[in-house]
């Protein structure tokens, strides 16, 4: 060995480690996400995704960079932020919600995205299939069809049973529950409930929402998946309560508000098994060979608590079928 490349290796195995660390390229993420990084269900979303990344070897400060801004649920917020994660010029961005998704693609075509918690992204135009995305986006969906029938019938198996469901939810945060709705309207006529489309965009439509079920026999109300509704779960559990109403809602925060049932997708899964598409992206794949991927795990909550309060009793099939019963 020559003595000028000795004195290199040499020189270079002195280095500090936090030297040597800094020489491993990084790589960056943006993520422009629904609701909010001090709740429990932000929290337990970005706990998914930053677990599955280091599962897949990747550590935030080492070879990683990750810029995070949470937008509520406010759309206009969403495309500023969404503005600000391009300027970061990032490897891939992560779109969590129908907002985030929309705003983001509006202002790019090159940056690769990942969606999680996104609702009919064929019907909304994000992918051109869900087997081939096309374009720069993919990633994995909240949409399940056959969710909202089961959420209906299972409002119909408690006594005394619910005849007429109201569906609650902003049209502004949810632009694809029109769809949602179609897809209960074709089921609520085997299932034997009527429909009452609840569109809402702040408590005192809630409230207004709810007394008016409260005058009604036979009533209840379904909160649909969407921030909206996440953001003002509290309101409806409480509403729910006041005017003994029973509601099929979607989150544990909803429940312990005194909703009586959630059935739901698992949220945080959704975030977790999104890495696994940003690791793949990161590693050279494009989104448009990479198919969108459905919901894979659902939870059902039954709340005793408030079916106490409310005079309800669920009916055996619902308790046996229950992963979680709140006493």
């Amino acid at each position: 060995m020559r003595r000028r490349d000795f004195i290199t290796l040499v020189g270079a195995a002195a280095l500090p480690l936090a030297a040597r660390a800094q020489q491993i390229p990084t790589r960056r993420v943006g993520v422009v996400t629904v609701g909010i990084a001090t709740d429990a269900f932000g929290k337990n979303n970005m706990a998914a995704f930053m677990q599955g990344l280091g599962a897949l070897g990747w550590k935030e400060g080492v070879n990683l960079n990750i810029d995070w801004r949470w937008y509520g649920a406010d759309a206009a917020l969403a495309e500023r932020q969404a503005a600000e994660i391009i300027a970061t010029n990032p490897d891939v961005i992560l779109a969590g919600g129908n907002p985030a998704v929309e705003k983001v693609r509006q202002q790019t075509k090159a940056i690769p995205v990942v969606f999680a918690l996104v609702s009919d992204p064929v019907g909304m135009g994000y992918v051109e299939s869900l087997a081939h995305p096309g374009d720069n986006i993919t990633g994995f969906m909240s949409y399940d069809p056959p969710l909202y029938t089961k959420q209906l019938q299972m409002l119909t198996e408690i006594t005394p049973p619910v005849r007429s469901v109201a569906i609650l939810y902003n049209p502004r945060t949810a632009p694809y529950a029109s769809r949602m709705l179609q897809a209960m309207e074709a089921a609520s006529q085997a299932i034997g409930v009527t429909l009452r489309d609840a569109p809402c965009h702040d408590d005192a439509e809630i409230e207004a929402v709810m007394a008016a079920l409260g005058q009604r026999g036979g009533s209840g109300l379904l909160a649909i998946a969407e921030i909206f509704n996440q953001m003002h779960g509290e309101a409806i559990g409480r509403l729910a309560l006041k005017h003994k109403i029973p509601t099929n809602v979607f989150s544990p925060q909803m429940i312990a508000s005194g909703g009586l049932m959630s059935y739901a997708i698992d949220f945080p899964d959704l975030f977790g098994r999104s890495t696994v598409y940003v690791d793949r992206i990161l590693k050279g794949e494009k989104p448009a060979d990479l198919p969108v991927q459905a919901p894979t795990k659902f939870k059902l909550t039954l709340n005793l608590r408030t079916a106490k309060a409310l005079g309800i009793e669920f009916s055996p099939k619902l308790l046996a079928l229950a992963d979680e019963v709140v006493e």
